[in-house]
């Protein structure tokens, strides 16, 4: 990827129906924003034609460059593959289902000089009752264990130095856990009330396992990382 001030991943699994919406909204960012912007989706092995409607997006725009993985990963694994093609100032995610507006960086891009990692929280969500209530579960048990008081982790509206990005310890399942992983390295993190919107196309890829039981099991993994994480600092060099 070539420089930018700000390149925003966009993990891609299945998402057809809504890649040329996307590239629309995220027009109005790249067009309207602060930053200078770019685009890296991750096509995370999807199996529908989202791929080639990928490849024809950047074959007419040279904002947006892409990366193919070779089978489904899982959404870490495609932000780390992302994080690990870019070189920019400054690193965003969002998620592909435009459940969140890129327009919506522009609320985020303020703070981003004052601290390491800067988010939204969905202050109004606009999700089935079942995903609202798993992750109101979720959010409250990863918040008692870990103590990052953090609303909404799961938020898919994220700004990050690419510095502290490149340092943060990858894992399945490390999405969820970005603000406890950059607190732990000694970063600090914001959050920002942002828009939340229905899903239009697609379908969700979650179900009861991967919203509570399986975050369950990952806060005390990470718990136990926090506890052991090795970071210093060099008061003198020769």
């Amino acid at each position: 990827m070539s420089v930018n001030d700000l390149i925003v991943i966009i993990p891609v699994y299945n998402e057809e129906d809504s890649l040329l919406r996307l590239k629309k909204e995220m027009g109005v960012f790249i067009e309207s924003g602060s930053l200078n912007v770019g685009v890296l989706f991750v096509n995370d092995g999807s199996t529908d034609n989202s791929l080639q409607i990928i490849q024809d997006i950047c074959n007419t725009d040279n904002r947006y460059q892409y990366i193919s993985l070779c089978q489904n990963m899982g959404l870490s694994a495609a932000i780390k593959a992302g994080i690990d093609n870019i070189q920019s100032r400054y690193i965003g995610y969002i998620d592909a289902d435009l459940q969140t507006s890129p327009s919506d960086f522009e609320l985020l891009i303020p703070h981003i000089a004052n601290n390491d990692l800067v988010m939204g929280y969905r202050h109004d969500r606009n999700d089935p009752f079942v995903k609202r209530i798993s992750s109101t579960i979720a959010n409250a048990v990863r918040r008692f264990i870990l103590k990052d008081g953090i609303k909404d982790t799961g938020c898919p509206l994220k700004i990050i130095h690419t510095s502290t990005a490149k340092r943060i310890p990858f894992f399945k399942g490390m999405h969820r856990f970005l603000p406890a992983l950059v607190q732990s390295l000694g970063g600090t993190v914001k959050e920002i009330p942002v828009r939340h919107f229905p899903r239009i196309e697609g379908q969700a890829k979650y179900h009861l396992s991967n919203m509570i039981i399986q975050p369950f099991i990952d806060t005390l993994a990470v718990y136990w990382m926090k506890k052991r994480m090795i970071n210093y600092k060099l008061k003198d060099n020769d």
